[in-house]
């Protein structure tokens, strides 16, 4: 059975993928509005009606601003972390809200959810890959380092939404304060381009079908700047730069 992933938005104005299949599907984070949310699903001819359930890297606004809403609204189960939780200020409805662990594969219909633990400025941060035994993609973003889980989950996978937050020179040059630059750049902020690529370079298998450059900042990147850094070595790779302002298309595995 194919896989069909899109991203719905990616940037610091909100953060939505949806993964699926024919009959269900899942959401990673749910920054954006429910009513945006449904407008891009709409658009791409996906139903929020095959969503079962909807996954939660950290607690930073623009993975969660309309979790809320679309839970309550359409009885979505939401899978997060206590930690997270806690840091929230989410109001959810508790039977709703399901924990899950570092490392546990959560089985949604015939699909399987993986959270793993990043490097990022948050309480408990995870990035997912999810597969149906035959196929797997990640979502691997905010992420201040590259550490031996996402390499070693990079590899593994047909599909990523790998972060390239910003271009180191631009960043430095900007007009961001210090303690701005600093919280970007400091390990456990954001991925630069150039740490994006060395990952990229060293770990991209060729399996890898489809590379989503995402989470680009508004300021401090270039989406021209970064398709043709990685582009040069893409090899099979397919490279496409995901949007902040709308959703890319849907692709499929099978």
């Amino acid at each position: 059975m194919a896989l069909y992933f899109a991203s719905l938005n990616t940037g610091s104005n909100g953060n939505c993928f949806y993964i699926g299949n024919e009959e269900h599907a899942v959401l990673i984070d749910a920054g954006l509005s429910c009513k945006e949310t449904l407008i891009r699903l709409n658009r791409l001819g996906l139903a929020i009606e095959k969503v079962r359930a909807i996954f939660i890297s950290h607690e930073h606004s623009d993975h969660i601003k309309g979790l809320s809403v679309i839970s309550k609204k359409y009885q979505i189960p939401v899978y997060i972390t206590l930690k997270t939780l806690l840091n929230s200020g989410l109001n959810l409805s508790e039977h709703l809200v399901n924990f899950f662990e570092t490392d546990e594969v959560i089985s949604i219909a015939d699909l399987n959810v993986k959270a793993f633990a990043k490097f990022h400025d948050a309480a408990e941060p995870h990035s997912f890959v999810i597969d149906n035994a035959q196929k797997k993609i990640g979502v691997f973003t905010d992420i201040g380092n590259v550490c031996e889980n996402v390499s070693l989950h990079f590899k593994d996978c047909d599909a990523v939404f790998l972060e390239a937050n910003y271009d180191e020179e631009m960043l430095e040059k900007g007009r961001y304060p210090y303690y701005l630059k600093h919280r970007i750049s400091s390990g456990r902020g954001h991925l630069s381009n150039t740490k994006a690529l060395e990952l990229f370079k060293n770990h991209q298998s060729e399996k890898l079908r489809y590379l989503f450059l995402s989470h680009l900042s508004k300021d401090n990147n270039c989406p021209d700047l970064v398709y043709n850094l990685f582009k040069t070595h893409a090899l099979q790779t397919e490279v496409f730069v995901a949007s902040r302002h709308e959703e890319t298309p849907v692709f499929s595995l099978d």
